[in-house]
């Protein structure tokens, strides 16, 4: 059996989870390293600890590797949002951004904003079905912008922002923030044209909360200031007292603290695992998913508000039915886990989505459309 095949099995046969795009329930490989984790510090041996505080930096590589950058422009944080904070509190200038943004972009934005004390301007944008696309950008976009910041995957449509093509606006002297927790190792992608990347592990990878991280290129820490930055962040390699060091030179300057070490065994064996199954396979497996729930979608009349090239999407399906509620009572007494919120039915699919799992919500868009 091929790592890829070893990896949609490790899904299990749990028929009727849609809501990947909510909470990715965490993989077996995932939970047994947990729980070797815990066994290990439970022992009152140092020499007991160490293997364990090891994955830090196994869970840094894996992610550089992934992003295709280098370890030392890696670090892990708490959440996306975090490593967001550290880049938008630490910038000057006037940054783009979307209305519609998931509030870890919008409310982390207004935020440091409002504490630059002016230094810091949202320009806010409000594009069409809140899809950022680089014509929404170049509309407003100035000599005094110094950054967007967008998700690459919007969190309700499903649309999938041209990374490359941003870039190639932006162009080298304008920074390119991303919130990537809806694409990051289910879209192959080159995040090297991005300045930073924050993601988290607790959805696509099923690594649960706490597993943040985030990428920081050589440009964005020339621009951005390390103002969150904390004890963990500084040129100092251990304890200090009657000295304030310098921030770190790496992206070792973004964090506050040690990272926490039951959540870095967490994403390094997640981060594995997506890799060792390849992310084009994962993503290629994920597409296939899709266009079946988007046909049987278009079978039952129910409107489809994500986009349908596969290069403009990634693992969530949007559903607009006049009646919302009712579309979401059919999927949940069929048994079917999908989120509704904004007018419309999320409902995502994995790697992992079986058979089974796409006929229950075909059975229940049947049901909800016989009435």
């Amino acid at each position: 059996m091929s790592a890829f095949d070893e990896y949609v099995a490790s899904f299990g046969s749990g028929a009727g989870y849609l809501n990947w795009a909510a909470f990715g329930p965490i993989s077996p490989v995932v939970r047994a390293e947990s729980v070797w984790a815990l066994d290990q510090l439970a022992q009152a041996d140092p020499a007991e600890h160490a293997p364990v505080f090891a994955r830090a930096t196994q869970a840094t590589d894996t992610i550089a590797d992934l992003l295709g950058a280098a370890s030392d422009e890696v670090v892990l944080q708490a959440s996306s949002t975090h490593g967001l904070a550290q880049a938008l509190y630490g910038l000057s200038g006037t940054v783009i951004a979307s209305t519609a943004e998931f509030p870890s972009v919008s409310l982390t934005l207004e935020r440091a904003a409002q504490a630059s004390r002016g230094a810091l301007t949202p320009r806010w944008i409000t594009p069409a079905d809140g899809r950022v696309t680089t014509d929404a950008v170049a509309e407003v976009l100035t000599d005094d912008v110094a950054a967007v910041v967008v998700s690459h995957v919007d969190f309700r449509t499903g649309y999938r922002a041209d990374l490359t093509a941003l870039r190639e606006l932006l162009g080298p002297d304008r920074l390119l923030l991303v919130d990537a927790v809806q694409s990051f190792g289910v879209v192959d992608v080159d995040w090297t044209v991005c300045d930073v990347v924050a993601g988290h592990g607790y959805k696509w990878l099923r690594a649960g909360r706490g597993t943040g991280f985030a990428r920081y290129s050589e440009q964005a820490r020339a621009r951005i200031r390390p103002v969150l930055s904390g004890i963990a962040g500084t040129t100092s390699n251990g304890l200090f007292v009657d000295e304030l060091p310098a921030p770190a030179a790496s992206a070792r300057a973004f964090t506050v603290s040690q990272p926490d070490h039951l959540a870095a065994v967490r994403l390094a064996a997640g981060a594995a695992e997506i890799r060792d199954a390849g992310v084009a396979a994962v993503e290629a497996r994920i597409a296939d998913r899709i266009d079946r729930l988007i046909a049987l979608a278009d079978e039952h009349g129910i409107p489809v508000a994500s986009p349908r090239e596969p290069e403009r999407r990634a693992g969530i399906v949007s559903l607009a039915p006049e009646d919302t509620d009712g579309l979401s009572a059919a999927l949940t007494d069929a048994g079917v886990a999908a989120t509704a919120r904004g007018g419309a039915v999320r409902v995502a699919a994995h790697a992992g989505t079986d058979d089974a799992t796409i006929d229950l919500f075909g059975a229940a868009l049947g049901k909800f459309i016989s009435g």
